[in-house]
């Protein structure tokens, strides 16, 4: 297609989702670039809702889910971008190999086209877990979460890495870890034991204050 017709295809109401959080991104990162807002200006802090999502039955699916795409384990705008542009791609092709100009088609076909840029962006962004973990090290300095007391974002198993939030030496952490012991549920209390250097994240147990 010429650039005139990627542009109408990129306006037109089928592709206006696809297209939207598309621009969100890129304007985001140009603010990044031009130094208006901080590169985790719009991060991703499960723990936020803390109270609200107890409220909810069943809601560690979502947790695990959150966990399984890598959301949280990278900035929350690294992984939109890696949404945004494959949806677009298939968005844009699919609207128009199918010759679609229907909204409401858009939208039946924008849910599996999500789906499906989820599991693109899964892989993409799994190299980038590692780097900002060791960057998270690096970050945290000659601040030491060992032995200190955090609260579990995201569950973590003896397998599955989850997140913790800490607060060592008057410095607020992100950590990612996994249980050494029995699984973790978000929102549940946990002592930092070791650093796991292979897997690249915090080993943690089970902690009782009283």
């Amino acid at each position: 297609m010429l650039m005139t017709e990627l542009l109408h295809a990129a306006v037109s109401p089928p592709n206006l989702l696809a297209t939207g959080l598309l621009v969100f991104v890129v304007l985001y990162w140009l603010t990044v670039i031009v130094g208006v807002l901080d590169f985790k200006t719009l991060d991703l802090h499960l723990d936020a809702d803390h109270d609200v999502h107890h409220a909810h039955a069943g809601v560690e699916w979502l947790n695990s889910a959150l966990a399984f795409f890598n959301l949280g384990r990278v900035p929350l705008m690294v992984f939109l971008g890696f949404v945004a542009l494959p949806l677009w791609v298939g968005s844009i092709l699919l609207n128009y190999y199918t010759h679609n100009a229907s909204f409401v088609l858009g939208l039946l076909f924008f849910a599996p086209l999500l789906l499906g840029s989820l599991f693109v962006s899964k892989v993409l962004t799994t190299p980038f877990v590692k780097l900002f973990a060791t960057l998270e090290k690096d970050q945290a300095g000659s601040v030491n979460p060992v032995g200190k007391v955090g609260t579990l974002t995201l569950p973590a198993t003896r397998e599955q890495l989850g997140q913790a939030a800490v607060n060592a030496d008057g410095a607020s952490l992100l950590l990612n870890v996994r249980s050494a012991s029995s699984d973790l549920r978000k929102g549940d209390t946990a002592l930092v034991i070791d650093y796991d250097e292979p897997r690249r994240c915090y080993l943690i147990e089970p902690y009782d204050a009283r």
